[in-house]
């Protein structure tokens, strides 16, 4: 039996989220720092020392990473939907502002250097539920060095410091360090945050003020998120052009923009050798150690690290040309800076797969009479490089509605854990959706059997309960037991939103609020989920914010993608098998 979620909502979590809403809801700007005291309250489990002088370095990085690195010099965050929507309050032409991107989140930013603003282009409700608690977090921890460096005497070294100076030299580092109380593990990872002349800059920028950020939302009404998806979309069917992304059917995907193209396009087979050069020449990111340490018995071991070092060699040989040729010849084709949304997509024209250029865990799955009926398809696999939480809904709903005909929903994103490890995969069936307070029921059309064969290092979990949550920073680990108490292990941001509107698809109104809500039945089409862990928030071995899942992400990734793709092209060839076993009788009548 399956019971959805108490009703106990951490009553700090949800005072911080009411407050923040209420306040953006002002004509003028709010300043960040009205939201300080209720976030330090909220006791994040990614910023525990919110309330303590002591800095947090693990918060401070994780915001820094997920925040482009002007932030130091921006007055006032803007945050709009197209540029329509900045326009209509007055600021016209942001996208010929200055582009600047955050690292570790895949957004639209636009900065104005002279006018000290930032525009951010926000996809649904969860962007504001991102960036709100990292610019806080971000606010509140410079601070905290601002007043350790302003309070020492190391303030006046910086301010001695010549003015084109751009590395923070010994001895004055010890200093800094002994000033802001950091171990020298604590302030390297500071100094790998802030890489560069970034560091000193930033540096001496907190040792003279404190940050003071102000924040303005300009468009927050359903309809402005709604035409930003649709330009979006009318982008992708421009681009696309003859591929007929409104008629033909469709296999949507929500996974990255790398792992099915390297399955699909044949780069990295027909470069392997060069590929494999280029690693052991110039070593990047310790490969070769990776490289040694390979098993004899290869399962696609080798072809795991060879992906995850194309795109460095692709970069060091000027072959990205090459490779978006051969993508092109195999019928893939790329939409990269799609309108408004950061989001790429991939077409894919499933009839121009050429199989002696697929990675071998795919093209030994079928024959060649299967090859044939593929050759054949007119259906699209119809990749998007995974979007942040309410975006999700966006987009599906988008694609559904103008799309053609939906033959398979297959999310594959991160996730965090509460009882695994670091890169082991989740495949749940029971998704409560922290949005809409439902709990929603399918049949996953993946198992444990279908993962476990291709993974090589971690677990794979199937039967799993998952949780979608608002935002990474909006837990807490009181919140997070009560998930664990009621059986739900796997966290992430995405698959709720995405069945809320598979439910529009598939029923003739909104989706519902607190139910249970049984997708059993009446879904016309394949629904998989699979997660791989990359945070273990409870467990103190590893944690998102410490470590990249990098190249120890790359098993699971590919794991999780080869299971996609072999599940696509097997329930294809069953389709084309049985149109071709019906026109004899379609001829008769």
């Amino acid at each position: 039996m399956v019971r959805t979620m108490p009703q106990i909502h951490n009553e700090d979590i949800d005072l911080y989220i009411r407050t923040y809403y209420s306040l953006l809801r002002s004509s003028e700007p709010i300043r960040i720092r009205s939201l300080e005291e209720t976030h330090a309250a909220m006791n994040s489990s990614l910023h525990q020392q919110a309330g303590s002088s002591e800095i947090d370095v693990s918060a401070l990085s994780y915001c820094a990473l997920r925040l482009p690195d002007v932030m130091p010099q921006v007055d006032l965050l803007l945050l709009g939907q197209m540029a329509d929507v900045f326009t209509r309050e007055g600021y016209e032409n942001v996208e010929a502002w200055r582009p600047v991107k955050a690292r570790a989140r895949r957004r639209k930013f636009y900065y104005d250097a002279e006018a000290g603003l930032l525009a951010a282009f926000i996809a649904s409700v969860s962007d504001i539920d991102d960036l709100i608690p990292c610019l806080t977090t971000l606010q509140i921890e410079w601070n905290k060095i601002h007043f350790k460096l302003a309070a020492n005497a190391v303030r006046e070294e910086l301010r001695a410091l010549p003015a084109d100076a751009t590395v923070l030299q010994e001895p004055l580092a010890s200093q800094v360090q002994s000033a802001l109380g950091l171990t020298a593990e604590d302030f390297a990872k500071i100094a790998q945050v802030w890489a560069g002349s970034t560091l000193l800059d930033n540096l001496r920028s907190a040792a003279e003020a404190p940050l003071d950020m102000r924040v303005r939302v300009l468009g927050s009404g359903l309809s402005d998120y709604r035409r930003s998806v649709q330009q979006w979309w009318r982008a992708l069917v421009a681009e696309s052009g003859a591929m007929d992304l409104a008629s033909r059917p469709i296999y949507f995907i929500s996974s990255n923009v790398h792992s099915m193209v390297n399955l699909l396009s044949g780069y990295v087979p027909t470069h392997r050798a060069e590929i494999l050069r280029f690693v052991q020449e110039n070593n990047p990111e310790e490969l070769v150690e990776e490289l040694e340490r390979l098993p004899a018995a290869d399962n696609g071991h080798l072809m795991n690290l060879l992906y995850y070092a194309s795109r460095q060699y692709a970069a060091w040989s000027d072959s990205r040309a090459v490779a978006l040729g051969m993508e092109e010849k195999v019928g893939i084709r790329r939409v990269s800076e799609p309108h408004c949304l950061d989001v790429e997509a991939q077409i894919i024209d499933m009839s121009k797969l050429d199989p002696t250029l697929l990675d071998p865990r795919l093209s030994a799955c079928f024959d060649a009479e299967e090859w044939e009926l593929l050759a054949g398809s007119n259906a699209l696999i119809f990749n998007i490089d995974y979007p942040l939480g309410m975006a999700a809904y966006h987009i599906f709903s988008q694609v559904s509605t103008a799309g053609g005909r939906i033959l398979g929903v297959y999310i594959l994103g991160k996730a965090a854990t509460l009882n695994g490890r670091v890169g082991d995969v989740m495949i749940p069936n029971v998704i409560y959706d922290e949005h809409s307070r439902n709990s929603y029921l399918f049949r996953n059309s993946f198992s444990a059997q279908d993962i476990a064969p291709l993974l090589n290092y971690g677990t794979v979990f199937d039967n799993q309960k998952a949780v979608t949550v608002r935002g990474t920073i909006l837990q807490n680990r009181r919140f997070m037991g009560v998930f664990y108490h009621e059986g739900y292990t796997d966290i992430e941001m995405e698959s709720g939103p995405y069945l809320a509107a598979v439910y529009e698809d598939v029923y003739p109104q909104r989706y519902p609020m607190d139910e249970i809500v049984n997708l059993f039945i009446n879904v016309p089409y394949d629904i998989g989920v699979i997660h791989y862990a990359s945070d273990t928030p409870i467990s103190r071995r590893q944690a998102l914010l410490s470590k990249s899942l990098s190249y120890f992400g790359v098993d699971a990734t590919y794991a999780g993608s080869v299971a996609v793709l072999r599940r696509v092209l097997a329930r294809e060839v069953r389709r084309q098998r049985k149109l071709k076993s019906e026109q004899p009788a379609r001829a008769m009548a």
